[in-house]
């Protein structure tokens, strides 16, 4: 066994030494968004063992990271990634990107992805550059970006929230356009890439890469459908679950929950995703959508996941989100939300004509009547995570206040 020490990823530096160590077998780190209440002896670095509940100050000896992630349920999960999961997800990456550069660290490093911007940039042996503090802008992603180092590939990882604010920046501004397009590769993940957005970033000369994982795979570990180096995929019962090297060692202190989310099956560990796909004829893996997100209307099952995505192709729609809401008659039907931006200028009719255009979009992607939204809200701000992620509880609430 080996301590746990919480680092703030606010502090890069310590963060990345923290993480280096890990990587050669040194404490485990666990990067938090803000010790808050943490004593000032952990804030400066001594005494973090000692400022954790009992059954969190030590970790199996092979652990190097601890990412705290809420998943689909609101109780926390803390998962427990080991140096080898790390190390391969980054070695996997840069194979598939063509080779080893320098990165650019768009999120937090509390999160999966910004913490193994951190490991990759460790194994090439560059400096990450980060976009400036305050919350991300399209001028703070190209000013950064044109302090990269030059000769060498140049990656980014990146949310869909914030890949449309650079898209919608570089319509305005050359100078972000330019920025968008000096990247080798622009990974989008952590929620489902509009095919409008993608489009329009691609249109502006952005490569971008959609990846599909979870902090319980390392990050990213199917990219563009396809599976990394190493990564086992498939589908049962309609359920996606990956194994390979990056698998997470289960959930800190949680062993139910580890014994329900990984299972072994002739020797090979498999992660359950809650995730509902299918491996197509060429063998790239889509997603439908979450399998606790499937509604039962009228008798009938839809997923939401499918609904979205088919609504996402209407103008202005590309980040609209659908959730369930309660109907007397069907039991539940979907609804959807999105900024009040998406239907300004449609005049007072317009959220029959959107309900008319979406029930079409939705037959015309094969889905069953019963996945036909029955309303619409404009919010006025999506309510999002701070990981960038919509906020669905918050938004099923809205659309159920305003029933």
């Amino acid at each position: 066994m080996k301590p746990l020490q919480r680092v703030p990823a606010s502090d890069l530096a310590r963060l990345r030494a923290a993480l280096a160590a890990a990587l050669e077998g040194g404490p485990a780190v666990w990067p938090v968004p803000d010790l808050g209440a943490a004593s000032a002896d952990e804030a400066s670095g001594a005494g973090a063992s000692a400022a954790l509940p009992a059954e969190l100050r030590e970790v199996d000896d092979a652990v190097a990271l601890v990412v705290e992630t809420s998943g689909s349920t609101a109780a926390p999960k803390r998962v427990a990634l080991t140096a080898d999961a790390l190390v391969a997800s980054a070695e996997a990456t840069h194979e598939a990107l063509g080779g080893h550069g320098q990165w650019l660290l768009a999120l937090p490093g509390h999160y999966i992805a910004g913490a193994q911007v951190l490991v990759r940039s460790e194994l090439a042996g560059l400096d990450p550059v980060s976009v400036p503090e305050g919350g991300f802008t399209a001028a703070g992603f190209a000013a950064a970006a044109a302090t990269m180092l030059p000769g060498m590939p140049h990656y980014a990882s990146l949310v869909p929230v914030q890949l449309a604010r650079l898209v919608d920046g570089a319509d305005r501004d050359p100078f972000v356009a330019a920025a968008l397009r000096s990247f080798d590769a622009v990974l989008v993940g952590g929620q489902a890439l509009g095919a409008e957005l993608a489009e329009r970033a691609e249109a502006l000369g952005a490569r971008i890469v959609r990846t599909y994982g979870s902090s319980e795979t390392a990050g990213g570990c199917v990219y563009d459908g396809r599976a990394l180096e190493g990564v086992r995929v498939r589908v049962v019962d309609g359920e996606v679950q990956l194994g390979g090297p990056t698998l997470a060692s289960g959930y800190l202190g949680d062993p139910e929950r580890t014994a329900r989310a990984f299972l072994v099956e002739r020797g090979e560990r498999w992660y359950r995703t809650g995730d509902l796909g299918e491996l197509l004829d060429d063998g790239r893996l889509r997603i439908r959508g979450r399998a606790d997100d499937v509604v039962i209307s009228g008798g009938v099952k839809v997923a939401l996941g499918e609904v979205e995505r088919a609504i996402r192709g209407l103008a202005g729609f590309a980040e609209a989100v659908v959730v369930a809401v309660r109907d007397g008659e069907w039991g539940e039907r979907p609804g959807v939300a999105v900024e009040a931006s998406a239907l300004a200028g449609r005049g007072d009719d317009a959220v029959r004509e959107q309900l008319a255009a979406m029930a079409a979009a939705v037959d015309a992607a094969g889905l069953p009547p019963a996945g036909r939204p029955v309303r619409l809200a404009a919010l006025e701000s999506m309510p999002r995570l701070d990981s960038g992620k919509p906020d669905r509880r918050v938004v099923a609430a809205l659309l159920a206040a305003r029933a």
